[in-house]
C-alpha cells in the first residue's frame, strides 16, 4: 500500500533508539530512515549523542527495508 507523502508518518525511526541518539538525528533534520540514504555510517556516528548501539539499531532497521548506509569513500594515502 503506497501512501502519499502527506499521509506518511512524520517519524519512522526505530523505537529502540535511545533518547540522545533520536535527538542527535532530529537535530540534524533526520526524522525518517529514508533520509539516511547517501549518508555513511561514519557521518551518522559523528552526530553528538549517536553511539555504537544506535548505529547498530539504524543499520538493522535500514536492512529490514532493503536499505543501507552509503559506502565509505576509500581513504587517501
Amino acid at each position: 500500500m503506497n501512501m502519499k507523502p502527506s499521509e506518511q508518518p512524520k517519524h519512522d525511526l526505530p523505537a529502540g533508539l535511545s533518547r540522545p541518539a533520536r535527538q542527535a538525528l532530529e537535530a540534524a533534520g533526520i526524522t525518517r530512515l529514508e533520509q539516511l540514504d547517501g549518508m555513511s555510517e561514519a557521518q551518522v556516528g559523528r552526530l553528538h549523542g549517536m553511539g555504537p548501539k544506535g548505529l547498530r539499531i539504524l543499520r538493522e532497521a535500514l536492512a529490514e527495508k532493503g536499505r543501507a548506509f552509503a559506502a565509505e569513500p576509500p581513504r587517501k594515502r
